[in-house]
C-alpha cells in the first residue's frame, strides 16, 4: 500500500474532525442529509452525464492504483534486458522463447514472443508503442473523471447553497426555519469543498503520476527490445537505457 496516499487521506480528515471537535459544536451540526444528497448525488449524476458508464466504472477501479500501485522496478528491468541482449547475441533470438514464457510482465512477454515469432522489427516497434499509446489513453479517461469530480463537486455545493438561501428567504417570517435552511446553504459548500479538494483532485493527480511511471517503464522495455532486435551492444544499450532513469536509480544501476 502507498502510505503517502493513505496517510494523506487520514491526515486530511483527521485535521477536519479535530477542528470540529475543538470548535465545540460536535459532529451532529455537520451532518445534513439534504446537503449530502445534493453534493454527492449531484456529483455522481453529473459524472454519468459527462462520461460513459464503462469509463466511470474503470475510474472507480483505478482508485485502487492510487492506494496500491504496481511494483515497477526499472533498475531490475534494465538488468533483465541486458541479460536478454547477451543471450540473444550468443544464441540468437529463438533462445528468448524460454524467457518469454517465464516473463512476469505481460508487456515484456508479448514483445519477446513477437521477437521469437520472427516479426519485422518495424512491426514490433509499431505494436509496442501503439499499446503504450492506448494505455495512456485509457489512463487519461480515468484521470479526467476524477478531475471531473473535483470540478463538479464545488458546483453542486454552490447549487445547494442557493437552494438553502432560497428556502431561508422564503421563510424569513418563521425564525425556526432559518437555521435548517442556513445549514443546507453552508454545509453543501463544505461537502463540495471536501469532495473536490480531498478526494477528486488529489486522486486525479496521483493517477497522473502513476500513469507517467507505468508509461515510462513500458517505454523502457520497448526501447530495450528494439535494441536487442537491432543487435546493439548490451553495454551500450544499458548506458542508453540508464539515461532515462532518475539520477539516483542510474547510480544504483551502474
Amino acid at each position: 500500500m502507498d502510505l503517502s496516499t493513505a496517510g494523506g487521506f487520514v491526515a486530511c480528515f483527521g485535521l477536519i474532525f479535530t477542528a470540529i471537535f475543538l470548535g465545540g459544536a460536535g459532529m451532529g451540526a455537520y451532518i445534513d442529509p439534504p446537503s449530502v444528497l445534493i453534493v454527492c448525488g449531484g456529483t455522481v449524476a453529473a459524472i454519468f452525464i459527462g462520461f460513459p458508464p464503462g469509463d466511470v466504472m474503470n475510474a472507480l477501479k483505478a482508485l485502487k492504483v492510487a492506494f496500491m500501485p504496481p511494483k515497477l522496478q526499472p533498475v531490475e528491468t534494465v538488468k533483465q534486458l541486458e541479460e536478454l541482449s547477451q543471450r540473444a547475441r550468443r544464441e540468437g533470438l529463438l533462445s528468448l522463447e524460454e524467457a518469454a514464457e517465464a516473463a512476469e510482465d505481460d508487456f515484456l512477454r508479448r514483445g519477446l514472443q513477437m521477437m521469437v515469432d520472427g516479426h519485422e522489427p518495424s512491426a514490433i516497434e509499431s505494436v509496442l508503442f501503439g499499446e503504450i499509446d492506448k494505455i495512456e489513453t485509457r489512463h487519461k479517461k480515468s484521470i479526467d473523471i476524477w478531475d471531473g469530480v473535483g470540478g463538479y463537486a464545488p458546483g453542486m455545493g454552490l447549487i445547494g447553497t442557493l437552494v438553502g438561501l432560497v428556502q431561508m428567504l422564503q421563510n424569513m417570517s418563521d425564525p425556526s426555519s432559518i437555521g435548517p435552511a442556513m445549514a443546507v446553504a453552508l454545509l453543501t459548500t463544505f461537502y463540495g469543498a471536501i469532495l473536490a479538494n480531498i478526494i477528486g483532485i488529489p486522486t486525479a493527480n496521483k493517477l497522473k503520476q502513476r500513469s507517467k511511471e507505468e508509461v515510462a517503464h513500458k517505454e523502457l522495455i520497448a526501447q530495450g527490445l528494439i535494441s536487442i532486435l537491432g543487435g546493439e551492444n548490451p553495454r551500450f544499450m544499458v548506458e542508453r537505457l540508464n539515461t532515462t532513469l532518475p539520477p539516483a536509480l542510474r547510480e544504483e544501476a551502474a
